[in-house]
């Protein structure tokens, strides 16, 4: 499996390739169910877009306005001028930085594997994006769950992290350390799920039987445990 990689050399996006695509659209559409359809006027903010593709998802699926932020100004710069909307935009901006968001605040805020970039100060980071949602305001994220055994094995041995290009802070979640840290936060209505068995990268013919028996595996208890990420959900 190939990855993009950052300005500083680290693996960040999944390369192109049809299981790629089909597992995006799939995580924006977990997304989008956990959102307030019909309801155009509000606004999403996501935290380590990347190249966008995700933003670009949200911004045609729902009409909402969408913010895609991320501190890597190449991937930006590759997002603006690969997904373009009218209610889209993309920013260089860094969330845990107040004077980046000029006292914006969103509906929703939003990310696909980035809050475990975050795990040396994640209580911080938590409290960051919180002051960030409106009043009736709620994150929706997908992180790598460490409980899955491909998981376990690039964060928690040196010579495969280094194999996987990791960044040095980054840290796959349990599902007891993710709830804990969000309740510690002071977030409300919190839901961590063990979702998603599509390898991003598998071969075409794949990709429907690995759908298919992951469906499965996600309602078998204990087997659900080993599924590639966490799916998490809070209101504030």
């Amino acid at each position: 499996m190939k990855n993009i990689r950052d300005d500083r050399g680290f693996n960040q996006v999944w390369a192109p390739s049809e299981a790629t695509d089909v597992r995006a659209e799939r995580r924006c559409a977990a997304m989008l169910a956990d959102m307030r359809p019909d309801a155009p006027h509000e606004t999403v903010l996501e935290i380590g877009c990347g190249t966008g593709k995700n933003a670009f998802l949200l911004a045609s699926s729902t009409g909402k306005q969408v913010v895609g932020a991320d501190i890597c100004r190449p991937f930006i710069e590759a997002a603006k001028s690969t997904y373009q909307r009218p209610n889209l935009r993309y920013e260089v901006l860094d969330f845990s930085k107040a004077d980046d968001f000029a006292e914006q605040s969103f509906d929703y805020v939003v990310g696909n594997g980035i809050l475990h970039h975050l795990y040396q100060h994640l209580q911080e980071s938590l409290t960051h994006i919180r002051r960030l949602l409106k009043p009736q305001g709620r994150i929706i994220f997908w992180e790598p769950n460490l409980a899955n055994p491909y998981c376990y094995l690039i964060f928690s041995y040196p010579y495969f992290r280094e194999k996987a290009r990791l960044e040095p802070d980054e840290m796959a979640f349990s599902k007891s350390f993710a709830e804990a840290q969000l309740e510690q936060a002071g977030y409300r209505n919190i839901r961590v799920a063990c979702r998603d068995f599509l390898v991003p990268g598998i071969p075409t013919p794949l990709i429907a039987p690995s759908i298919a028996i992951g469906a499965v595996l996600e309602k078998t208890p204990v087997l659900n445990v080993l599924a590639q990420s966490l799916f998490i959900t809070a209101d504030k």
